[in-house]
């Protein structure tokens, strides 16, 4: 394979815009803020502007759209995601998007754009993916600014709102981006120019990302959208926007060619073919789900090899069963887990390590693991017993009901310590 050559990505490189293009794969359809200039709509096939795109494509799907892409357009060089929503409140889809597509088509640049709120947990996994670029949307670095910009971001399940808002997505901004250099991953910085809210502020924006060793700037006017907070807010002049480019160059270069992409955008940013290929976009977003990888083997968390008796979170090994071919079962191997920490970059580790098991067998496991497992095609199976009950009841889908008894609830907070407090 050859090495992938950077300099063709058309966003960092202006010189390239004209030979080179990007397809933005629509896989990212929830966001975890709300910004008081954003009004994401679908089907809305006449704006051009980040939020939008016509229709919202799952991963497999989306490397089939690249393929249709790549017949058309052969100088595209670069696969982002852009939402309609954040890379990362979608962060399952769009690591596999980014997954399929560096396996299937080596020598693509592959690029992300986010707010950056639930970014930085995934740094190590895009590192290893290969993925190169990454945009984040940082509109301030003082939350007394940037607290009149959100409407509200929520983290997890809980929504904060204000001040102590706008501090949350800072520090998870300022944690990402040194985390993102750290790993040798080129990032661009997308400020919205807001009169009257943040103006005045680009130039700290500029010097706070230089010192964070952030590569590029691109300050972008902001686009009034009806039933937003700040619909009311002209888009701001030409004067205006070369006046706060210039004062921020002096701390980092600026982009100056940006086209304010859709999330849906595809082709030359000179020479754009969004408008061509919706047909074929919307025909991928209908296409059927591929049929199952075949899963011969089940998993189990056990102390001794005959009861299923450990919770997920302690276990640090795993049996692996199987099939004897004469109506029994018969041990395969034993896998070790990923260490105990990391939140949901453990439980896609452990789905890797699993990825030709059908279903777990344990005692118990948090919600997070066991939502994060049943989306990757392993089905949990809370037990208690011997494990070839268990095994029978995968294998013949009769008898889970008989399991199910003396379960104690997990409470997936903290890390699992074996006594149902939770998995970690």
């Amino acid at each position: 394979m050859n090495p992938i050559d950077y300099n063709r990505h058309p966003c960092f490189n202006a010189k390239v815009k004209g030979q080179y293009g990007r397809v933005h794969l629509p896989v990212a359809p929830k966001c975890n803020i709300q910004c008081n200039y954003c009004n994401r709509k679908y089907d809305c096939v006449n704006e051009s502007r980040p939020g939008v795109t016509s229709t919202v494509l799952t991963p497999d799907q989306a490397l089939y759209y690249m393929g249709k892409v790549l017949e058309k357009e052969p100088r595209i060089s670069v696969a982002g995601i852009a939402g309609p929503g954040d890379p990362f409140a979608n962060a399952e889809a769009t690591l596999e998007t980014m997954r399929l597509i560096r396996r299937t088509y080596p020598e693509t640049i592959l690029c992300l754009a986010s707010n950056g709120l639930n970014l930085a947990p995934h740094v190590e996994e895009l590192a290893e993916i290969g993925v190169s670029h990454v945009t984040v949307t940082v509109n301030g670095v003082d939350p007394a600014v940037t607290e009149k910009i959100y409407a509200w971001v929520r983290d997890g399940k809980v929504i904060y709102r204000g001040r102590q808002g706008a501090e949350l997505l800072l520090a998870r901004q300022l944690t990402a981006i040194e985390k993102l250099k750290r790993h040798g991953i080129t990032v661009k910085i997308n400020t919205i120019l807001i009169p009257g809210i943040n103006e005045h502020h680009v130039i700290e924006v500029a010097k706070t990302m230089k010192e964070l060793g952030a590569d590029l700037l691109n300050c972008m006017a902001m686009f009034p959208n009806a039933d937003t907070v700040f619909e009311d807010i002209p888009e701001p002049s030409k004067e205006t926007m070369n006046a706060a480019r210039n004062a921020a160059e002096q701390f980092l270069p600026q982009m100056r060619h940006c086209t304010r992409c859709r999330a849906d955008a595809v082709g030359l940013l000179e020479e754009d073919r969004t408008d061509e290929m919706r047909g074929c976009l919307s025909a991928c977003a209908k296409l059927p789900k591929p049929a199952e990888a075949v899963r011969p083997y089940v998993a189990v968390a056990t102390l001794e090899g005959v009861l299923v008796n450990q919770h997920l979170g302690e276990a640090v090994k795993l049996q692996i069963w199987g099939q004897d071919g004469q109506g029994g079962y018969k041990l395969i191997e034993e896998r070790q887990t990923p260490p105990a920490g990391g939140g949901t970059q453990r439980w896609f580790n452990l789905s890797r390590i699993l990825g030709d098991c059908q279903a777990i067998l344990i005692s118990d496991l948090g919600d997070g693991p066991k939502e994060f497992l049943s989306q990757r095609g392993i089905k949990p199976v809370v037990m208690a017993g011997f494990i070839e009950k268990g095994l029978e009841a995968v294998y013949t889908g009769k008898g889970f009901a008989l399991l199910q008894s003396r379960m104690r609830k997990c409470s997936s907070k903290g890390a699992c310590v074996g006594a149902g407090t939770g998995c970690g």
